[in-house]
């Protein structure tokens, strides 16, 4: 096919595409990336200053971890693509996805021993939530069918997930009368290493204790709330949930969508606790990046509970389960992250991040900075003027996505020392014209 022109490509873009969390027709014009390798987004045309190249600063919305085209993925997907691309989960298995299956079970936390592929993050949120909901009603208490969670929370936008985010915050505000009706604890307080508030934990088990009997689960992001306001909460927090769902009878679920794989400065946030859900969720970073891929892990008591119910299966099955080239660029994606010292390139990072944000605390508007691990955030005291902030960070020569009051970054462990610094100097520049 002829390629099209920028304009071209604009203009159908326009009248066509519906870009996420945006009007149609769009009322931003977006930038057209013609290629991207390593750490760098190339754009069609030039932009803001003169800039044909961006370094990518969100990691494609925190999943490509090991940047772009990289020779081993690359090569993973390629291999895989001459055996098979696509065949049904039902009724048949393949390597690729027994063998993700395996190292996923083996990295993280005991006792998580089954795995469930699913498409995205989101709709593993969906089928962890099915899992807690369908095991009570197996195990003969039906009656235990809401969830419980703390404010500032984001688990995706399907529909169940969308019940669990923050009820006032965001946009999930919209559903507030068609959602099913869940608990809300208030928001953990901030510092990943602030002491447990004995106040806020006895909060929270009054609010448990008195709804024991119809709760189903607790659902939290464990150590850092992404989407929802980029907040950080002490590990602390997880163990006290550990021990309040232990007691009351309610399963735990940890959302690790964001988080997994070494984001927060450990392999998975529940690390941080030395704790273990009844149910994890995986997602971005599982594929590198690469294809949209995601996971739900549960305990063996949970899979046998469900499995001695009137209906004795999990009652999901995606069209894609298990696709074999994504589960292809999942293991080629844990053989990069796994064979090479991860934390030592999260810890610098976090230091790169660290030093060049700090003189963003004292700017005008300003309300505060906080790193944790290969994550960076700039909150103002106002909400972000994006397309001003976005501009600024694309004139240095950066790719960043700000929302609400947040410039923040997420880049790709294969970011160096350089490129970090040129990131925080960006989400400096863009908090100042934002």
């Amino acid at each position: 096919m002829p390629q099209l022109s920028t304009d071209t490509l604009l203009t159908l873009d326009r009248a066509h595409v519906w870009h996420p969390y945006g009007p149609m027709p769009g009322t931003v014009t977006p930038y057209v990336v013609e290629s991207a390798s390593g750490v760098r987004l190339r754009l069609a045309e030039p932009v803001a200053g003169g800039q044909r190249e961006l370094v990518d600063g969100m990691s494609s919305w925190w999943a490509a971890i090991h940047g772009y085209r990289h020779p081993a993925l690359d090569e993973a997907v390629r291999e895989q693509l001459g055996r098979m691309s696509h065949v049904m989960f039902g009724g048949l298995t393949h390597e690729p996805a027994v063998r993700l299956a395996a190292r996923l079970v083996e990295i993280t936390p005991e006792p998580l021993q089954h795995v469930f592929l699913a498409d995205s993050g989101s709709v593993s949120v969906e089928v962890a939530m099915k899992m807690c909901l369908q095991y009570w009603q197996s195990t003969g208490r039906p009656q235990k069918r809401r969830l419980l969670t703390w404010r500032g929370g984001y688990h995706g936008d399907t529909f169940h997930p969308m019940s669990v985010c923050d009820p006032d915050g965001g946009m999930h505000h919209l559903w507030g009368g068609v959602l099913p009706g869940q608990l809300f604890a208030p928001q953990p307080p901030a510092g990943f290493d602030a002491p447990l508030d004995a106040e806020y934990a006895a909060q929270f088990e009054e609010l448990m204790a008195r709804h024991a009997g119809d709760l189903a689960a607790v659902i939290v992001e464990p150590v850092v709330q992404g989407a929802g306001g980029m907040q950080f909460h002490s590990p602390a927090y997880l163990r006290m949930l550990r021990e309040l769902c232990d007691r009351y009878g309610v399963l735990l679920v940890f959302d690790e969508i964001a988080t997994g794989f070494g984001r927060s400065g450990a392999l998975f946030a529940a690390d941080h606790a030395g704790v273990s859900p009844d149910v994890m969720c995986l997602g971005k970073a599982l594929t590198g990046g690469y294809l949209t891929l995601a996971a739900a892990l549960c305990t063996g008591e949970i899979a046998e509970g469900i499995s001695r119910g009137e209906m004795p299966v999990l009652a999901h099955g995606p069209t894609f389960m298990g696709n074999p080239l994504a589960c292809a660029a999942a293991n080629a994606s844990l053989d990069l992250l796994l064979g090479q010292d991860w934390a030592v390139e999260v810890k610098r990072i976090e230091g790169g991040l660290r030093d060049g944000l700090a003189a963003a605390a004292g700017l005008p508007g300003v309300h505060d900075v906080r790193v944790q691990g290969a994550i960076g955030v700039v909150q103002l005291d106002h909400p972000v003027n994006v397309p001003a902030a976005t501009e600024a960070a694309a004139r240095a020569g950066v790719w960043l996505r700000p929302f609400r009051d947040l410039i923040y970054t997420m880049p790709p462990y294969v970011t160096e020392d350089q490129d970090v610094a040129r990131i925080a100097a960006a989400v400096t520049a863009a908090a100042v014209a934002g």
